[in-house]
């Protein structure tokens, strides 16, 4: 980045998130592929056996082996597919925001640096992960599951007693309390979307990065509330776009109105969306990488006076972390582990 470094608006966040992924498209689309590749292989895995249990070919196997394959299927899906959709997802939003920081730091970016810089924590970078999806969506929905739950008890005795009202008053409250639960889930959504940036260019634990990202995104949450929904509406759009070009050659195949082809058809519609869907994640997620590594950055030049700190560091004012102290041989060996910082002059808070 050849211009200094300065507070942004919403505006220049957008342009410089717009300016960044072009200028290094392939570098970051390569970056997003690989997740959402990996969870595309895992939806296709379950489609398909979801499809062939919803055809005429389940129906010849019979209920004991059919068991024994649903319950091998569910432990494949439990034991390999979900860990594994997890730890990608992972790595690659760490990823993004090592090439994101390291690209707006004026630094080169390549594809095996990210993903091998991701890589060196890649268990802490998945626990970060869990942490804030328990964190933002299976709290909210497990309290909802136990609210229903609730209600259902409260409406089997209020029947019982004779209170033919309780099961209005009771779904009254069921709406108000899902209402609720989603928007504390969208509250902590933006209040956890600076963790991967934080984690990755701070070299936080996963706990730390929950609560830096708490607190540098005070201000800001505005701002990034607005880039999911621009992004969503990008992500719908383009999905929009190219599933119509797919629908209208669909239809042009022969026999594709035939009765007997309907299922297929239709099956073949829904595989070609589900992956359309998972390219334009491939596409869209760069974009949520690059802005909110940037809302990162921009919130810690706002509050921290990050951009004078980098000023001084690049004039050789100040000395580099990992040169302002001297530490031991031992102290030296003991601290290998974390000591290939990639952000110089990035200090650790």
């Amino acid at each position: 980045m050849n211009e200094p470094l300065h507070p942004l608006t919403l505006g220049e966040t957008l342009d410089r998130t717009a300016q960044l992924y072009r200028s290094r498209f392939l570098v970051y689309f390569g970056i997003g592929v690989i997740p959402a590749g990996t969870v595309l292989v895992c939806a296709a895995g379950a489609f398909l056996f979801f499809a062939w249990v919803g055809s005429g070919a389940a129906a010849s196997v019979s209920p004991s082996t059919g068991r024994i394959i649903a319950g091998l299927f569910l432990g494949v899906l439990i034991l390999f597919a979900l860990p594994v959709c997890v730890g990608a997802t992972a790595l690659g939003w760490a990823a993004l925001s090592h090439a994101a920081a390291q690209d707006f730091l004026g630094e080169p970016i390549t594809i095996r640096d990210a993903y091998k810089a991701a890589w060196k924590r890649r268990w802490r970078y998945t626990w970060l992960y869990a942490l804030a999806a328990l964190i933002v969506a299976v709290a909210p929905v497990a309290l909802f599951l136990v609210s229903g739950l609730v209600g259902d008890g409260l409406i089997a005795m209020a029947n019982k007693a004779g209170f033919d009202a309780a099961r209005v008053f009771v779904s009254v409250v069921m709406s108000l309390v899902l209402i609720g639960l989603a928007g504390s889930a969208l509250w902590m959504l933006l209040r956890l979307s600076l963790v991967f940036p934080a984690s990755v260019v701070e070299q936080l634990g996963a706990w730390t990065s929950v609560k830096r990202s708490s607190a540098l995104s005070k201000g800001t949450r505005g701002s990034i509330f607005l880039l999911f929904v621009l992004g969503s509406a990008l992500g719908w759009l383009l999905a929009l776009g190219f599933l119509v070009p797919v629908g209208i050659l669909l239809a042009l195949v022969p026999g594709a109105n035939n009765p007997q082809h309907e299922q297929t058809m239709g099956t073949i519609l829904v595989f070609a969306w589900y992956g359309l869907w998972f390219g334009v994640q491939a596409l869209t997620k760069p974009v949520y990488g690059i802005a909110l590594t940037l809302f990162y950055f921009n919130q810690r030049i706002r509050k921290e006076g990050f951009d004078i700190e980098w000023m001084m560091l690049q004039a050789g004012m100040m000395p580099s972390p990992e040169m302002a102290v001297q530490p031991s041989p031992a102290e030296e060996m003991a601290s290998l582990p974390a000591a290939d910082s990639q952000f110089p002059g990035v200090s650790q808070t």
